[in-house]
């Protein structure tokens, strides 16, 4: 989400795009288990729980990995780097990987921090077009945010990303996942977070619909076509 350092070889870059996306799954699926057993069936105090934690998690992993892979955390960020020229196919490549290995790890994560099973199945069903457009309009959202943000704002993205998710959980139907490997691996945990594998499809369209409106968005409004009209 911000620029990585040159000084950061790959495999330290993968590195901590896989940490990093372990542990933004770990805090969601975690902070979600511990929001529904502190709540006494309240969701509106689990979702509060889900969605501060997340939102600080954020900020603190974007700003410390930052530096080093740019922090991404989603493969939808590092297929627009790779389109824009920012990033090989080769690299971009690898961190799509390790973003799915590290989402499947911080569930795993997660389940074992709370004495669950470490694989489940989610049974949490997230239907309806509502939900589909929820999650084209988080991506959406979410991109921009880190579009503009790395060209006006750099020394702010973290915040800014983190307090976007931070209201996106809010005034969203589908809490507002924005990330195909986030959602894949909510998929694997039958607790607060998860979703039901028949739902990821719906979500992942909306993602893909979100990315693809927003790199045509930023790409007009920054494009030298666009400059003065």
């Amino acid at each position: 989400m911000t620029a990585d350092s040159p000084g950061f070889g790959l495999t330290r870059r993968l590195a901590a795009e896989g940490v990093g996306t372990a542990l933004l799954l770990a805090i969601v699926v975690g902070s979600g288990v511990m929001g529904e057993a502190l709540s006494g069936g309240n969701d509106a105090v689990a979702l509060l729980l889900n969605t501060v934690s997340t939102g600080a998690g954020l900020f603190v992993l974007i700003t410390l990995l930052g530096p080093v892979s740019g922090a991404h955390f989603n493969p939808l960020v590092t297929l627009l780097g790779a389109a824009s020229g920012q990033l090989g196919r080769g690299e971009a490549l690898a961190r799509l990987a390790v973003q799915v290995a590290g989402a499947v790890l911080g569930v795993f994560l997660a389940h074992a921090m709370f004495d669950q099973p470490l694989v489940q199945v989610s049974g949490k069903v997230r239907d309806g077009a509502g939900q589909v457009l929820s999650e084209a309009v988080a991506t959406f959202g979410l991109l921009m945010v880190i579009q503009l943000g790395a060209r006006l704002a750099p020394s702010a993205v973290a915040g800014l990303v983190a307090l976007y998710i931070t209201a996106a959980y809010g005034f969203t139907a589908s809490t507002a996942f924005a990330n195909p490997a986030v959602t894949l691996a909510r998929s694997l945990t039958d607790t607060f977070a998860g979703i039901a594998p028949a739902s990821a499809p719906g979500f992942l369209v909306g993602q893909a619909a979100g990315a693809i409106a927003a790199a045509l968005a930023s790409s007009w409004l920054f494009g030298r076509s666009g400059a003065g009209t």
